[in-house]
């Protein structure tokens, strides 16, 4: 069964539940969601029935918001457990200790940052909330120095993101700190079917613009990447499985492999794919993969017929956070246009109320691998070239009055 809810769900995912009859559960979200006529709906208490019948079933949620609805009506199954064990980046870390008995973290309630000692703390270091979504809270730490700056910047972020998403997605009362991965970083959206075998759906390249970057301005996936990581990171997520004895779900993980060849998971998001509907679009667009249909229906990918003719290109999801420095009621406008012109294919471009949440649009686009410049561009750019604010309006309105006096 799929789940649906805030923040964001796309027509393609509306389209895909409906065209194939994918039971949706009609909790008070999806009921605010106005999801098409003819969508296999099915009432709470169905749900729950279906679950107690079956602790097996596929479940999927375009939102880690689901997971309020799943702990509360659905806490006799695995489920719950299931979904913790990945979410809960302490737990997940303690889980996998095994694997990677080397690498250092530590959880640290918020009350207890103030006073945390860190002189013995490996630099450089990420904290990032122990419960977290979109790269809120999460920051790098290099120098002692930065620290007491680093502590003021969450807290001015925790009460920027208060009320946006649920405690179950974002939880900021205790934080983990982590040894800094060096390395490429890729997220991969996978599913482990009812075997648990894991089918990888869609790798993606994360590109920063900095050594410093925490952001998740662009990620982008190719023929290329698809060929020199499937075999690797197809074998990694299936011991990641293993591991946590997990079938019948989907999973978007993100890694890094290091100069060594070393791969190593920075998080793994439990019950979801990428998230806003953004990289699982992504690969329709790409390679006209469907990979919620994928996952429904247990299907694999034949990579080698679908990339066969992706030779050169890059296809990439552009998340325009609001990296402008300015808040939402400063902001009377976004340039789209003038934005989509710095592109020279754009596929799809997704406008968000950035006076709710802290993102201005998501953007499909695809490029020539020779003109990697524009992704670099939008990499580095702020975005306050393509913003109108009030005081710019002030400014604009009083200069066209003088123009207008002299005239």
């Amino acid at each position: 069964m799929f789940f649906v809810d805030e923040p964001y769900k796309s027509d393609f995912f509306k389209q895909t539940i409906r065209d194939n009859n994918i039971p949706v559960v009609n909790t008070q979200a999806a009921k605010r969601l106005n999801l098409l006529q003819g969508t296999n709906l099915i009432s709470e208490e169905q749900a729950v029935n279906m679950v107690r019948e079956s602790d097996s079933l596929p479940f999927y949620s375009t939102s880690e918001n689901s997971i309020g609805w799943i702990a509360q009506n659905l806490a006799f199954s695995e489920l719950p457990k299931r979904i913790d064990q990945f979410k809960n980046k302490a737990r997940f870390r303690q889980l996998t200790q095994s694997m990677f008995p080397n690498l250092f973290f530590k959880e640290v309630a918020l009350e207890d940052l103030e006073t945390l000692q860190i002189n013995g703390l490996p630099m450089p270091f990420i904290i990032k909330p122990n419960v977290g979504f979109f790269s809120m809270g999460v920051h790098k730490v290099t120098t002692i120095e930065e620290w007491q700056q680093t502590i003021s910047a969450i807290h001015a972020e925790i009460e920027l993101a208060r009320g946006l998403y649920p405690d179950e997605v974002l939880g900021t009362g205790s934080f983990i700190i982590e040894q800094c991965i060096e390395g490429d970083e890729f997220a991969v959206d996978a599913y482990f079917n009812s075997t648990g075998e894991p089918v990888i759906l869609n790798i993606l390249h994360h590109t920063f613009s900095s050594d410093d970057d925490v952001s998740d301005r662009v990620y982008t996936t190719s023929k290329e990447i698809i060929e020199n990581n499937l075999v690797e990171f197809t074998e990694f997520v299936g011991k990641i499985g293993q591991l946590t004895h997990t079938k019948n779900f989907p999973v978007h993980i993100e890694l890094r492999r290091d100069s060594q060849g070393s791969i190593l998971p920075i998080e793994v998001n439990p019950m979801r794919f990428g998230g806003w509907c953004s990289t699982p679009d992504l690969a329709f667009a790409a390679y006209g993969i469907n990979p919620y249909l994928y996952y429904f229906t247990q299907q694999k990918p034949n990579w080698p017929a679908l990339i066969s003719s992706k030779e050169g290109k890059l296809f990439s999801v552009v998340v325009l956070d609001n990296s402008t420095g300015k808040k939402a009621d400063e902001i009377v406008s976004f340039d789209f246009e003038k934005l989509l012109a710095c592109f020279e294919k754009p596929l799809e471009l997704r406008k968000i109320d950035y006076k709710k949440y802290p993102v201005f649009a998501f953007v499909f686009v695809e490029t020539r691998q020779e003109n990697f410049k524009e992704l670099s561009f939008i990499l580095n750019s702020d975005l306050n070239e393509f913003i109108s604010t009030r005081q710019k309006c002030i400014e604009f309105t009083l200069v066209q009055s003088k123009k207008d006096q002299l005239h």
